[in-house]
């Protein structure tokens, strides 16, 4: 079982940016960021592919949030520029066991969770 740890979390003002990291303790294929703010549900954020080629994002935060990974580190990345008080919500990094195609905007297609990280945004 691989274990997901996310950090790089806090809390900062609007406009200001943060840097999430998530390492695997093992090899993933899929890769992607959660969230869920207070009483609501759990939502979809940005999804890499091991090999970097396909790449995805929620609309509201495409252009303000960048994805990425190091693999020889077993790492992702999510750069969030421009933060909206909106923003606000526990992040969570998903992963994938295999490299089957799937519909990586949709969480019941992750193996692996980390245990989340508090990003507030203060307006």
């Amino acid at each position: 079982q691989v274990q997901l740890v996310e950090s790089g979390g806090g809390l900062v003002q609007a406009g200001d940016s943060l840097r999430l990291s998530c390492t695997a303790s093992g090899r993933t294929y899929g890769m992607g960021w959660f969230r869920q703010a207070p009483g609501k549900e759990r939502e979809f954020v940005a999804a890499i592919s091991r090999g970097g080629a396909s790449i995805y994002y929620a609309e509201s935060v495409k252009g303000r949030f960048t994805i990425s990974r190091d693999n020889a580190k077993n790492t992702v990345y999510l750069q969030m520029n421009s933060l909206k008080p909106e923003d606000t919500a526990v992040y969570y990094c998903a992963g994938r066991r295999n490299p089957a195609a799937i519909d990586f905007l949709v969480a019941a297609n992750y193996d692996y969770w980390g245990q989340g990280t508090q990003v507030t945004v203060s307006s």
